[in-house]
Order: structure tokens, then C-alpha cells, then sequence
């Protein structure tokens, strides 16, 4: 974990107009600065960044958050990563708080992992390239499969030579021990003696999204008798396979441009079309889709195009992960390659200009495709033509977004023609599978606690504030306290301590809201010096976005709020504390308001004199607070 003062100083350095600006090109206007979103195509600029915030926000999209959350969307790093990333832009020595011993054990086992597959990546890429057997026996070989030097060094191919303890030998002479060499794969035991497991065969080192080597991949050169084709790293502490595409680190920006991902099987085939000038591609890695490598893809793009061998088992391959794209919320098209071709090949015979044009004439609806296979499959056999009715409704149901509504009433239309079966049928059963699906969720998240929904856009923001004032008045309240909290309210009070005291018999009906509250309370409570800066920095997600929601527009301080402050008498006569005493006002207000309607409801149903007197006591109690607080405004809110 990084410790808390090591934080403290990235975020006090931090310059959000030198990291925005060194991706996106920014113009001054006014006191914040404009250009053209990163996250979406756009013509006319709608990406403002408040310097004085440390805030972003594109009024197009709704992307939104501060120089830490830029980094983590735009090049997808973890939190952790982002600061890294900010620590060495900055020159800040990063310090690590204390961990439990199971952490600091997988921590230094990870550590070990990556310095040994650092070591390795040079040691095979120098074998590669630089000795005569490398030359020889393997960089030939390479060059007569069509790759060149370039994308050799750009994906760190290497060799690893035939004898049996090269690499061995070169690893334990440079103290890398026996535990970690034998986790990383790339050694073997026999007989308590250390072999290289890799022997005779090409490198392709698999990087993560930051461009560290976690694994490798091993190729037989020439054709495989008995020992397999490829070899890969097994897991540990920093290689999942399920967690993998091959191909991402280089990819990521292209895949982000161009809005589309290209997904292959193999190593070559992504080599291939990287040189070929196609370089929006990653690899699975020969196996199964999963879950993990799909939301991988969603980083970037939610358009995902399968290219695949056109034989039955790549017609297989590409049909297990069809469901799981779907419920990630992928437009998933597929492409067959002919004449028992593959993408590395098949590049390679035809061209860049061939194979992009192929691709795009090719591209077969996935929902549409899989219908065909199993329509072929089941024939005249009536039990095998159900289930394909039931895994067409299953699939068409992962489609549960309010956006995918349309498309899949013409998926269920065209489908429905094809099987030959009543549409109605066919609704019913896809919202059978819909409806099994919410209640299995449901039941999961009883006891979980919600995530923060994405920030909205402009737009969306205004109508949520018209079908709920309410929030608009606990969103105020909240900007003014991480604004001016740790000011001066009075000789002896804190804004944030008059904030508390005020709001001792109110409570905020946004869960979210009350939640953002209580941890700014409890740090202030603790002696802390929480504020929208400090906080905008937090290391839950959770809060930063908060932050971010609750101190952007339209919650600032309009030209007409400020005519209403000058009615508001308060000691100060600076406009943070007349911002404080009216959003504080209008809160209670619409609180009372609340308080007001159920009371009354409760008066309507009372049938006990008591309990009604009681009640009515409440009504003038209410009433005397309400014309309180609006003689202090200046004007009557509530009839």
C-alpha cells in the first residue's frame, strides 16, 4: 500500500493542466481550460478542465473526475498505477505503508516475478539476436515466416538456446533463487538439478496493461512431433491466464481510436497484422473467452469483431464466448477467414488493403450467426430444434440494456422468422430468462452495497434535478462544506462545526449523499483536514466520484444565487459564509417541507384527539422554524 504522506505529496503536486494537457490539447477561457474530449469523437470542444477545482468534465459525454481518475480512463491503469505514474512525473520517492506478512508476501513474491521476467525478456532477445545460434536457428526462421526486425523489438521476441541450462545458468550466477525460477515456469527439476523449460524455442513474452512482463509464451520452431506446439507460463501471484489478452499493451490506443477491437487466437496472428499496419488487435491466447478478458476489451471499446480460422473448431471457439460479449454489453460481429487460412497467413497472402477490405464485407451478426449453426445442427430433430429456441431466448436475453431494447425486438423479429415460431413465443421466453436473471441478482445483492452510478451528462444532471429538488439541496450543502469547511464561521466555530450543529435534527435522504457527509464528519472528527481537494484525492472510488459530482455544475454559485446572499445577514460578510447560511436555508427547508406533507398525512389518518393535538403541535413547531428561516432569506418558499 502506498503510504498516506507519499499520497499527500503526489496530491499536493499535482498539476492537472500538465497531465490533461500532455493528452489532450487544451485552450485558456476564462478561468478554465477547453479542447476536444478524449473519451468520445466530437468536432466542437465541450471537455473543460477547472484548474482551480483540479476537476474535469466533458459536457458531451459526462466523463468527468480529477488528474488521478484521468489517467486511470484514458490509459486504463489501477489506482495504484496512476499514482506511480504521477510519483515518478514528479520525482516523489514512493513510501509503503505497513502490511499484514500474507501481503507483504505475495507483494515480494510479485516483485520477484517481474524482476526475473525482466531478466529473462533481455537474456532471450539477446540470445535472438545477437548470437550465431539465435541467428541462425531462429531469427531465420522468423524472417522466413515474413516478420521483420522491427516488430521482433517491438513485441521483445527472443530464443531460448537448445542447451540445457543456458538460461539456468545465466539466472542463479545473477541471484534470482530457485523458489522464484521454478514459479516462474521458466525452469524445470530433475533429479535436483535446474533445467530450461523453454530450450530450442521462440520467446514471445506477454505483457500487462502497463507494458510489464508477467509470462511468456514458447514456440517450437518448425513443426511440433511429440512435445507440444507451445508452452506457457503457469500461474502465479502475477500471471491469470482467464486475466490475459495477448497484444493489449500495444493495442490499447489503437483499439481506443478506432473504436473496435479485433480478437484473434494466436501470437502470430496478432504480430502479423500489427506489421500489416492493423494494430487495434489482441489475442485470447488459443483458449476460451472469459469474463475478465471481455472487460478488458470494454476499456477501450464496446465494439468487439471475432476473426477466427473458418474451420469447425474456430467456429466453436468463437461460439463459447458469445453469450458472456453480449451481457458485457458488446456489439460483437464475427469473421470467418477461408480456405483453411488464419489471420497470420491469411495477411500475409492477400495484403493489408485485401484483409481490411475482407474484414469489412465479412462481418456476420453474432446473434444471427450462432442461429444459423444451430438451425444446421438440429435439422429435422424436433428436440434439438427447442434447444436452440432456448439458447437463441438466453442469449437475445443478455441484451437487458435500456439501449439494446430496440435491437433485440428485431433480433427476437428475425429470429422468430427463421425457427418459425410465434414472436410472441419468443418474447415471452426471452423475458422468462430476463426475469430468472433479476431475481438470482436481486438475492445477491440484498446484502451488498451499491456501487456509484457513472456521472451523468449535463442534461441528464438538470432533469434529475427536476424530479429531485431534493438532492440539489443536500448536494449544495455538501459543496459548501468540502468548499469552506476548515474556514472560519466564527471567533470560535469552524464552517464545518456551524454545518454540523445546524443539521443535528436533519438527515440526508441520498444514501450516497449521507455517506460522502459522515466520512468528511469523521475525518474532521479525528483531527483530519478533510476538503474537496483532499478528499478529491481519497482511495475509494467511491468518494472521489462523489466529489467530483456533488462540486461540479451545476452546483456552483450562480450570478442570481449571489443577488439572493446579499439578503442573508451573517457575521462574515464574505461570500463563503452567505453560500454556507443559504444552501443551509434552503436544505432545511425542503426538509421541513417533507416534514410538513407526512405530518398532515398523519393528521388525515388519526382518529385518536391526543395524538391529533400532538400532531398539531408538530404543524406549529414546523411552521415556526419554516418563517424563521424564510424571514431570514427575504422571501416566502413555501405557500
Amino acid at each position: 500500500m502506498i503510504a498516506p504522506q507519499t499520497i499527500e505529496q503526489i496530491t499536493n503536486r499535482i498539476d492537472i493542466i500538465d497531465v490533461v494537457g500532455e493528452f489532450v490539447k487544451l485552450k485558456k477561457r476564462g478561468a478554465n481550460y477547453l479542447g476536444l474530449c478524449p473519451f468520445h469523437n466530437e468536432k466542437t470542444p465541450s471537455f473543460t478542465v477547472s484548474p482551480s477545482k483540479e476537476i474535469y468534465k466533458c459536457f458531451g459525454c459526462g466523463k468527468s473526475g480529477n488528474t488521478i481518475t484521468f489517467l486511470m480512463e484514458h490509459e486504463k491503469y489501477s489506482y495504484a498505477e496512476a499514482l506511480k505514474w504521477l510519483a515518478q512525473r514528479y520525482n516523489i520517492e514512493i513510501q509503503e505503508t505497513e502490511v499484514s506478512d500474507e501481503t507483504r508476501t505475495i507483494q515480494q513474491a510479485a516483485e520477484s516475478l517481474h524482476a526475473l521476467n525482466n531478466f529473462a525478456q533481455k537474456f532471450f532477445t539477446e540470445q535472438l539476436l545477437h548470437t550465431e545460434e539465435g541467428q541462425s536457428h531462429a531469427l531465420t526462421y522468423l524472417e522466413e515466416r515474413g516478420y521483420d526486425v522491427k516488430i521482433v523489438e517491438l513485441f521483445q521476441l527472443g530464443y531460448n538456446p537448445q542447451a540445457r541450462n543456458a538460461f539456468a545458468t545465466a539466472a542463479l550466477q545473477n541471484q534470482f533463487n530457485k523458489e522464484v525460477l521454478l514459479k516462474s515456469g521458466l525452469l524445470v527439476e530433475r533429479n535436483e538439478e535446474l533445467f530450461d523449460n523453454y530450450r530450442g524455442r521462440i520467446i514471445f513474452p506477454i505483457h500487462n496493461n502497463t507494458g510489464k512482463i508477467i509470462g511468456f509464451g514458447a514456440r517450437v520452431i518448425g513443426k511440433a512431433d511429440r512435445a507440444p506446439k507451445y508452452i506457457n507460463t503457469p500461474e502465479n501471484e502475477i500471471y491469470i491466464k482467464s486475466k490475459i489478452l495477448y497484444g493489449s499493451y500495444f493495442a490499447r490506443h489503437s483499439i481506443d481510436k478506432n473504436n473496435e477491437c479485433l480478437l484473434v487466437e494466436g501470437y502470430t496472428d496478432v504480430i502479423s497484422l500489427h506489421q500489416a499496419g492493423i494494430d487495434n488487435v489482441v489475442a485470447s491466447g488459443g483458449t476460451s473467452l472469459t469474463a475478465d478478458q471481455l472487460r478488458i476489451i470494454k476499456k477501450y471499446t464496446n465494439n468487439l469483431t471475432i476473426i477466427y480460422d473458418g474451420d469447425a473448431a474456430g467456429v466453436k471457439a468463437a461460439m463459447r464466448g458469445l453469450d458472456m460479449a453480449l451481457e458485457e454489453g458488446l456489439n460483437v460481429k464475427l469473421v470467418l477467414i477461408p480456405d483453411k487460412e488464419d489471420p497470420d497467413s491469411y495477411v500475409k497472402k492477400v495484403g493489408t488493403d485485401a484483409f481490411q477490405k475482407f474484414i469489412a464485407e465479412n462481418k456476420k451478426d453474432f446473434i444471427l450467426f450462432q442461429l444459423d449453426v444451430l438451425l444446421k445442427e438440429a435439422g429435422n430433430d424436433i428436440t434439438k430444434k427447442n434447444e436452440a429456441v432456448n439458447q437463441v431466448a438466453e442469449s437475445l436475453s443478455k441484451l437487458n440494456r435500456a439501449e439494446d431494447f430496440t435491437r433485440r425486438q428485431a433480433y427476437i423479429h428475425e429470429c422468430a422468422a427463421a425457427l418459425k415460431i410465434d414472436e410472441s413465443g419468443l418474447i415471452n421466453l426471452v423475458n422468462k430468462f430476463i426475469h430468472d436473471k433479476v431475481a438470482k441478482e436481486e438475492k445477491k445483492q440484498a446484502a451488498s452495497i451499491p456501487g456509484l452510478e457513472e456521472t451523468a451528462t449535463v442534461e441528464e444532471d438538470k432533469t434529475a434535478l427536476l424530479f429531485h429538488p431534493d438532492e440539489a439541496q443536500e448536494k449544495s450543502v455538501l459543496r459548501v462544506l468540502l468548499e469552506y469547511g476548515l474556514n472560519k464561521w466564527d471567533d470560535v466555530h469552524t464552517i464545518a462545526e456551524h454545518i454540523f450543529k445546524e443539521l443535528e435534527q436533519f438527515s440526508f435522504d441520498n444514501p450516497d449523499m449521507a455517506y460522502l457527509y459522515n466520512t468528511f464528519r469523521n475525518y474532521y472528527e479525528t483531527g483530519l483536514q478533510p476538503s474537496a481537494k483532499t478528499l478529491l484525492y481519497h482511495e475509494e472510488e467511491k468518494i472521489r466520484s462523489l466529489v467530483v459530482n456533488v462540486t461540479l455544475f451545476p452546483f456552483e454559485l450562480s450570478q442570481r444565487w449571489d443577488e439572493k446572499l446579499e439578503n442573508i445577514q451573517v457575521s462574515n460578510v464574505d461570500n463563503s459564509s452567505k453560500d454556507v447560511a443559504m444552501s443551509l436555508s434552503y436544505f432545511k427547508l425542503h426538509k421541513i417541507k417533507k416534514m410538513f406533507e407526512q405530518n398532515q398525512k398523519d393528521i388525515e389518518k388519526s382518529t385518536n384527539w391526543d395524538e391529533t393535538r400532538q400532531l398539531m403541535e408538530v404543524h406549529r413547531y414546523l411552521k415556526g422554524i419554516e418563517r424563521e428561516i424564510t424571514q431570514q432569506l427575504g422571501t416566502v418558499i413555501l405557500k
